[in-house]
């Protein structure tokens, strides 16, 4: 019975935590679903915001300015993978890659210049000595700040994607070639996209690392797998509710980083071996990835459909040829 409370009592920080991912995976949405990129700098990125809020609170500066210079930071790194892919023609995953070995070197700078050394591996920011507006000690509190940042952070993106703008973004990514024939210019609609979503994912790191009370430099890793998983459970519980409409799409991302963590929650009280957690997000993500695919080649009716009509028309066409030969 106590163990069922102790599980009970973990489901607000879960939501919590589950929430602050589901921002963190709106980034890794816009890349991987508006653009069709597959962006690595988010492990990287996701660190640099909270590094770069903690060494600014660290040396004085109010928390709105450390989080809105998180988000610089993160909109220079996106910048970064987006000048290898577009003007040195890289691939988009190897830019991301790239990127995310550069962050690792500049992040344990960034922390190194709080603790006045020439490199820190982490950074504490307690509740006790700062002003954060998300913190476990004040659990209702950061919910609820929680939710109106999602709540705003979707609006802003729904605002920017319905304007003509945003229309190319999400034309660049549907198709480039014909994007490109519309006199769209490809490489910098990619760039805005990639610089937007890392925006969107050190602002998501900042307020990390507010809540678990530190930025520490190991705290991106597996970070893509987290947005991956949240983007993909959302889509897979919710989209039939968000199907039509951008912002619910955007809503069901935030949902299926909250059931990401309520299932990690759920698994760490059945008793799993915490070694095997990032072995079963990798599983989760592989699933639900497959999930299109095996639907697409055992559950529909179109391959057989395509291979009836492509056999009656060889057939026909045999059946002219041999008339005419006959005549």
């Amino acid at each position: 019975m106590e163990a069922l409370q102790n599980y009970l009592s973990s489901l607000p920080g879960a939501c919590a935590q589950g929430m602050i991912w589901g921002i963190m995976a709106i980034g890794v949405y816009i890349t991987y679903k508006i653009l069709d990129i597959a962006d690595l700098t988010v492990d990287g990125s996701i660190c640099t915001g909270a590094a770069v809020c903690a060494m600014m609170m660290t040396m004085g500066a109010p928390l709105p300015v450390a989080m809105i210079c998180a988000f610089i930071a993160g909109m220079l790194a996106g910048a970064i993978t987006g000048f290898f892919h577009t003007f040195m023609g890289i691939p988009a995953i190897l830019s991301g890659i790239l990127t995310q070995l550069i962050l690792w070197s500049v992040n344990l700078k960034i922390m190194g210049i709080a603790r006045d050394a020439s490199s820190a591996a982490n950074i504490a920011l307690s509740a006790r000595n700062f002003d954060l507006c998300v913190n476990m000690m004040e659990m209702h509190k950061s919910l609820v700040v929680l939710e109106i940042f999602a709540v705003v952070l979707i609006a802003v993106l729904y605002w920017f994607f319905g304007t003509e703008y945003g229309s190319t973004l999400r034309a660049t990514g549907a198709n480039p070639a014909m994007s490109r024939a519309q006199g769209i210019s490809t490489s910098k609609s990619k760039v805005v996209g990639l610089v937007l979503s890392n925006g969107i994912v050190a602002l998501a790191g900042s307020l990390l690392a507010q809540y678990q009370g530190n930025a520490d430099i190991n705290m991106g890793k597996g970070a893509i797998v987290i947005g991956l998983a949240a983007v993909i459970i959302g889509e897979a519980l919710f989209g039939w509710l968000s199907r039509n409409n951008f912002a619910l799409k955007l809503i069901s991302v935030v949902l299926g980083g909250i059931v990401y963590f309520i299932v990690y929650s759920t698994v760490i009280y059945i008793g799993l071996d915490t070694n095997y957690l990032k072995m079963l997000s990798a599983i989760v993500v592989a699933l639900f990835l497959a999930v299109p695919y095996w639907k697409k080649k055992y559950l529909s009716n179109t391959n057989s459909i395509e291979k009836k009509e492509a056999k009656a028309l060889l057939k026909a066409q045999q059946k002219e040829a041999k008339k005419k030969g006959e005549q």
